[in-house]
């Protein structure tokens, strides 16, 4: 029966002298929950970890685009699409879309994820060569910005015209499952990935997304992506992994996902979390609105990051930025 250990994660600075430091970064643990598909075995002291589990949970994590995980970082969410759920139509073309960008940036985002076509619950697939236009010269005008640029995008050929113009992350929500040709590009550009968990399609996912157990389900996809990556030659140390809140679950499924975030470290790679403005975010917390739920974003953020997330991606960046500010001087992170 195979056993998976989530890291009871501490920032607290009364820190035992025989603590871990998750991931190499601000957080640290001296026990881990010990999880099986029948259920919990309860609390080991993280002496007990096997040797290979331990060295994944506290091996420092390489930088990936130019980004260090040594404090949480933020992605700022850039849609070049007319539907994207919070905020599309927004940008109306690539001026006002890399403006916004750069607004982003001065907020204090660490790196822009630009994208062009929208996953929301239902979106249709756009042709590659519309979300090229959408999204190639926004990257374009943005390569000489001093922050490093990802591709928000589940195909192969918007993927290298993108690389191409200056992105170095490729941010696949569909992780290598959509298209054959996205690892060969990444590897080839030597390139950033990120591999995000997705039951279904866009136009498919919520329709009665199910799991026997989403937090494991979701550690096990991934870990199978991962060795796809590592197959065609991307080397771990250049990945990113993604649970992929709202993409085909509930959000009994999202709360779980959020309260076990934990485990995923045990993959040995950067945890990114696309949390915000999500439905459950406004239903929770009393917010209709898309761009009325930064408040309940912060609060995710805050939670994820106090689990040792490195990299949250995000629309309000100065907002959240100020929050993760005064967060990092009461726990004394960074």
């Amino acid at each position: 029966m195979r056993r998976y250990y989530r890291p009871i994660v501490q920032t607290d600075p009364a820190r035992p002298a025989d603590a871990l430091t998750l991931a190499g970064g601000w957080c640290w643990f001296d026990r881990v929950e010990v999880l099986t598909r029948t259920g919990s075995e309860g609390v080991r002291p993280a002496a007990d970890l096997p040797a290979e589990v331990r060295a994944r949970l506290v091996a420092p994590r390489a930088p990936i685009a130019g980004l260090g995980w040594d404090a949480p970082r933020l992605m700022g969410i850039v849609n070049c699409t007319p539907d994207s759920f919070s905020d599309g139509g927004l940008y109306g073309d690539a001026p006002e879309a890399a403006a916004a960008a750069r607004d982003m940036a001065g907020a204090g985002a660490d790196i822009l994820d630009i994208g062009g076509e929208s996953t929301r619950p239902g979106a249709t697939e756009v042709p590659v060569a519309e979300e090229i236009a959408r999204t190639r010269p926004v990257i374009a005008a943005l390569a000489g910005l001093g922050v490093p640029l990802s591709i928000d995008t589940r195909k192969a050929a918007v993927a290298q015209a993108a690389l191409t113009a200056g992105a170095v992350l490729v941010n696949d929500v569909a992780a290598l499952g959509f298209d054959a040709e996205m690892a060969a590009v990444a590897a080839a550009a030597n390139a950033g990935l990120c591999l995000m968990h997705a039951q279904g399609t866009p136009e498919t996912m919520q329709q009665a997304p199910a799991y026997a157990n989403v937090l494991l389900d979701v550690y096990d996809f991934l870990e199978a992506r991962l060795a796809q990556a590592e197959a065609a030659g991307i080397a771990r140390a250049r990945v990113l992994v993604d649970p992929g809140i709202g993409f085909g679950k509930t959000e009994a499924h999202n709360l779980a996902l959020l309260r076990g975030l934990a485990l995923l470290h045990g993959l040995g790679c950067p945890i990114l979390l696309g949390a915000s403005r999500k439905r459950f975010i406004g239903r929770i917390g009393g917010a209709e609105r898309a761009d009325a739920r930064g408040p309940g974003t912060l609060a995710v953020t805050l939670a994820a990051a106090a689990q040792g997330v490195q990299l949250h991606r995000v629309h309000d960046v100065a907002e959240v930025a100020q929050g993760l500010r005064l967060w990092r001087a009461i726990a004394q992170v960074g």
